[in-house]
């Protein structure tokens, strides 16, 4: 179940009869992030908590089994955890980052499992940097290119640092309201074929700055 072709076909059938269904974005998701540091003080992975929307959640589980009626475990969810994780790599997990202005690389998604709560999906995985780092700078920005996916921060607690200095300080700055007069307005065609939205998402982007004395 690809994690944006499969969701394409529901959402074409879900609302052929609407026509905001053409507007950009198609789903939802609700973040909470983890830096993790190492004993030396070393960045050494992300760890994400993706909170997806109703609409999205009741689609990814339909014709799943489950034992309980309205309910899914970890181990039920698993098949599709894989896939999500698997598709997402295609798309470095929508994270950047960068240590003093070098972007980094991910190993890929570990510890990766799905939440089922209040009729939601929740995606929790954790991403391992290739090398770990120490910088005086780490940014990361959470963000779709192409804006078919809208990323907001937790109002609570969007971002964590998990074993860091006492000197890190970490700084949030959450993406911009969402247009979505806009985005209406521009139409699948401008996001499908104009040169002009291959970084329209950009623009949404959730920035994380971390400073180190």
């Amino acid at each position: 179940m690809p994690f944006k072709r499969t969701l394409t076909a529901a959402l074409a059938v879900l609302f052929a009869a609407c026509a905001s269904a053409f507007a950009h974005p198609h789903v939802f998701v609700v973040i909470k992030s983890e830096i993790v540091y190492g004993p030396d003080g070393h960045v050494t992975a992300i760890r994400h908590a993706w909170t997806f929307d109703d609409m999205f959640s009741t689609y990814a589980t339909q014709g799943l089994e489950a034992k309980e009626k309205g309910a899914f475990t970890r181990e039920e969810l698993a098949p599709l955890a894989e896939v999500n994780v698997t598709t997402l790599k295609e798309y470095d997990y929508f994270t950047q980052a960068k240590a003093d202005g070098n972007k980094l690389a991910f190993e890929g998604a570990s510890d990766y499992w799905l939440e089922y709560k209040d009729s939601i999906l929740t995606l929790h995985f954790t991403l391992k940097l290739k090398e770990p780092v120490k910088a005086a700078a780490f940014d990361m920005e959470i963000y779709d290119p192409v804006y078919f996916i809208d990323f907001g921060l937790d109002d609570k607690d969007p971002v964590r640092l998990a074993g860091a200095p006492a000197s890190c300080k970490l700084a949030v700055s959450k993406a911009g309201d969402v247009n979505m007069g806009q985005a209406k307005r521009l139409g699948e065609a401008f996001f499908s074929n104009s040169p002009d939205s291959s970084n329209y998402g950009a623009q949404f982007a959730n920035k994380i700055v971390v400073k180190c004395q």
